[in-house]
């Protein structure tokens, strides 16, 4: 199918008999570089204007797997209570310490998967909570386990880019993300949502973070590819400071919640799901996360970051 998908848009161009043989999987955490993941053969020389072409062309043959990975990594996570690391009694415990909110404050739940967190913050505050992911199955999930959970009249359901919310300006009075701001990057998705926060209003958001200076080599390979930006909790301090938030507090989600919340849900589904070629590749990554953290789990982490808007 990609294969055909390519050879349509080069014979628009007039490349026909142009091809591409894939050196690697383009996956969520190779984003970058894709031509250099690519062969590519043509009967012909390219002039200027068939590089543009090319360039359109892996573009496209980029999307395609992306998607096709991302379908995989979503179907992986169906039925998960949580999709990424967290617990419920370490957010409370946060929640616990947050004085200075409204009795009813205002909330939204970023990057909110199958709704672990925003069901816990409308249980907590019973106060409404508009949760946002992109995932339409994460969504109906969310919708599934509000309404089991006598929440749906407190959760608002949204499917959108969590980058490209036109909420009012210091509309939001607490809002929290757990391990979705690195898919813009910490600082950048704390620059897009600072203008949403209230005067003094509160963000706790996690990001994966380095614990420290000494880090071994098998663990700076691994996420140099899988996350480049991937600050030390000091980097990421900064990172919100230069972004218009001061750090109130600074908390290390501890390593069990990895495993017990989350990893060891995520291996029991993996026994259960169809495998195909795409399934195959995102167990593989994610076997090869889980031996990294067993590893290293004193090394790196979520680091839950609870801001203030300055």
């Amino acid at each position: 199918m990609q294969q055909d998908k390519v050879s349509q848009i080069a014979g628009w161009a007039g490349l026909e008999g142009l091809s591409f043989i894939p050196i690697k999987p383009i996956t969520q955490s190779n984003r970058s570089n894709q031509t250099d993941r690519l062969i590519y053969t043509s009967p012909q020389p390219l002039d200027s204007k068939s590089l543009l072409v090319l360039e359109l062309v892996v573009l496209e043959l980029a999307n395609i797997q992306m998607s096709t990975y991302i379908a995989a990594l979503t179907d992986l996570h169906r039925g998960l209570d949580r999709k990424g690391p967290g617990d419920s009694n370490f957010s409370r415990h946060i929640l616990s310490n947050l004085s200075t909110l409204p009795l009813k404050p205002r909330i939204a739940d970023l990057g909110c998967g199958s709704g672990a967190s925003a069901l816990l913050l409308a249980q907590h505050y019973q106060s409404p909570v508009m949760a946002v992911d992109a995932s339409s199955v994460f969504i109906a999930e969310l919708k599934a386990r509000a309404k089991q959970l006598g929440l749906e009249h407190l959760i608002i359901p949204i499917q959108g880019d969590m980058a490209k919310l036109d909420w009012p300006v210091g509309s939001v009075d607490l809002l929290w993300s757990e391990g979705a701001a690195y898919n813009l990057g910490f600082e950048q998705a704390l620059t897009i949502w600072r203008p949403l926060l209230a005067a003094g209003g509160i963000a706790v958001i996690s990001e994966l973070s380095w614990f420290t200076d000494n880090l071994p080599e098998p663990a700076i390979t691994y996420w140099q590819n899988a996350y480049p930006m991937m600050g030390t909790e000091v980097e990421n301090i900064d990172r919100a400071n230069r972004s218009g938030f001061s750090v109130l507090s600074t908390h290390r989600l501890p390593s069990q919640a990895w495993w017990v919340n989350y990893y060891q849900p995520l291996r029991e589904r993996m026994q259960q799901i169809e495998i195909t070629p795409s399934t195959q590749l995102v167990i593989r990554e994610t076997e090869e996360e889980m031996g990294l953290f067993e590893k290293f789990s004193d090394l790196y982490g979520y680091t839950f970051y609870v801001l203030q808007a300055a």
